[in-house]
């Protein structure tokens, strides 16, 4: 996968994250974990973006980083979205985990190139 079709992928799935929280129910607790997806969730294509601009291997090293905290925190997000009900965010979970799975190795495949 290039770099332009993981930028893609990440847009998608802020995409579709704003989908979801027009969605989502206008309530207490729908309010709220919509605004939490809303700022987790679209804020990783935003990232990458910087991460792409990053002034050294650390400062790109770091905003991976900063990117997988934030789809780990999205994660956790849709597990409690899951099992209260709000909506239904399977597919979104799943494309959510996908993600985390490639920042995990981008972010040791750049430590180790970091390292030599």
């Amino acid at each position: 996968m290039n770099k332009f079709d993981l930028e893609d992928r990440l847009v998608e799935f802020s995409v579709l994250i704003i989908d979801i929280v027009n969605e989502m129910p206008n309530s207490k607790a729908g309010n709220h974990l919509s605004g939490q997806i809303v700022c987790s969730g679209t804020s990783v294509s935003l990232n990458y973006g910087e991460a792409q601009s990053g002034e050294s291997r650390r400062d790109f090293i770091h905003k991976m980083k900063v990117i997988l905290k934030e789809l780990r925190e999205t994660f956790v997000c849709f597990k409690i979205i899951h099992r209260t009900k709000l909506f239904k965010i399977e597919r979104a979970k799943k494309e959510n985990n996908e993600l985390i799975s490639i920042f995990v190795k981008s972010v040791e495949t750049a430590q180790n190139n970091n390292n030599k």
